[in-house]
């Protein structure tokens, strides 16, 4: 594995700056290409799945986070609260206070439930600058989050669909999980005092891993304050485990936010609230592809899908045109002239390019063009618009193969 750290400012994703300040990275062009493509693919894949889009402010009075019980249990990891016209507010920790707040504006029937609520949305911690590394800690996190508000016996469907999207998520980035953990409330104060919620929640919890056949380990004390969750670890370069992506079960926020729907008995029911998130944060979701795929992304992730590059500059006009065809298609793609150097030089500076669309005088008087796969592979000459095609197929599906046959 490659430390993303490093390879990451080499080929220029991302970078920090004293100036802008510890844990709070920017993205370059290419890496706000990825982060873009992460984030496009995850809201498709939501809305397909039944979920809904919102988006909420990053601020927040601190009455919200009184309510919520994370000014109570997690308040050492938030920012201090700003004064504000006779008000103090925060920057949020979490988007589920708001979520809440989102649910609770309008009344539901049971006939909604399950309603899934998504959003990527900025979260802002508190981080020990001695913790601060990359893209892997930082201060400032774009979350992948969702909260779906069901009855109680739809509960274990929701929690189960979620590990199938996150299952269905690595697949399509071509990473995998080091193994799944069943976090659980520890010894201390930080967690809510409510035995039996906790016991429900851990009990259907491990009811859906069994179910699911992944197999699992238990961990004490890694439960979040307000109920137990599943956890999907993932490894980094140096061997150190971090979690990615989450299914979290909580009875907590619903009753304090006092939530409810209308059942189908005409009275108020309290509905469950379903913590997920597939890709956890954007930003380590990057990390973990950087450092797992050494920057040659999957095609439907790459900074640079095609790169068309004539045998001489004779080719140089059609390569332009086939560029432009691409773009058309809705590919990454771009010429580079035969004056930039050698055919051999410019297949090498772009080796991380999944298509090299070769022309030469044979191709470029056929209409046709000679694939070049990232692996090395040479493909006979075909038609151009054949290829555009085949490329655009596999970038659609989110395949991780760079052909098929």
């Amino acid at each position: 594995m490659h430390d993303h750290r490093k390879l990451g400012r080499e080929l220029g994703l991302f970078d920090t700056d004293p100036l802008i300040g510890a844990g709070l990275p920017y993205w370059l062009p290419d890496g706000a290409i990825v982060r873009h493509s992460l984030e496009e693919y995850i809201r498709t894949v939501e809305r397909r799945a039944g979920y809904r889009h919102v988006y909420s402010p990053v601020l927040g009075k601190r009455e919200l986070y009184e309510i919520s019980g994370h000014w109570s249990h997690y308040s050492d990891d938030m920012y201090p609260p700003m004064d504000l016209g006779g008000e103090q507010v925060v920057l949020r920790p979490s988007l589920c206070p708001h979520h809440a707040v989102i649910y609770r504006s309008r009344s539901h029937s049971y006939r909604e439930l399950p309603l899934r609520l998504a959003e990527l949305g900025g979260m802002y911690r508190s981080e020990l600058s001695g913790v601060l590394g990359g893209l892997t800690r930082v201060r400032c996190i774009q979350l992948n989050d969702a909260h779906i508000f069901c009855a109680l016996d739809q509960v274990a469907d929701e929690a189960a669909a979620a590990l199938e999207l996150i299952a269905a998520a690595y697949r399509a980035m071509g990473i995998s999980a080091s193994r799944y953990r069943l976090s659980l409330p520890g010894p201390g104060g930080k967690y809510v005092a409510a035995p039996e919620k906790w016991e429900r929640s851990i009990k259907v919890l491990t009811e859906v891993l069994d179910r699911s056949g992944l197999p699992y380990e238990s961990a004490a004390g890694e439960a979040a304050f307000y109920g137990p969750k599943i956890d999907v670890q993932v490894i980094d370069h140096a061997g150190r485990e971090a979690t990615l992506s989450t299914v979290q079960i909580d009875f907590h926020q619903p009753e304090q936010f006092d939530l409810h729907y209308i059942g189908a008995d005409g009275a108020k029911h309290r509905p469950v609230m379903v913590h997920r998130s597939i890709i956890g944060s954007v930003e380590r979701a990057v990390a973990q592809l950087i450092e797992v795929h050494g920057g040659a992304f999957p095609a439907w992730l790459a900074p640079v899908q095609v790169v068309v590059l004539p045998v001489s500059e004779a080719e140089d006009a059609a390569a332009a045109a086939l560029a432009e065809e691409c773009l058309n298609a809705g590919l990454r793609a771009t010429a580079i002239s035969a004056e930039a150097g050698s055919l051999g030089a410019r297949i090498r500076e772009n080796r991380l390019v999944p298509y090299q669309f070769v022309l030469g005088p044979a191709e470029t008087a056929d209409g046709a063009v000679a694939v070049r796969l990232r692996d090395g592979r040479r493909l006979p000459a075909q038609p151009a618009p054949d290829a555009v095609g085949r490329v655009r197929a596999l970038v659609d599906a989110h395949e991780t193969r760079l052909w098929s046959e």
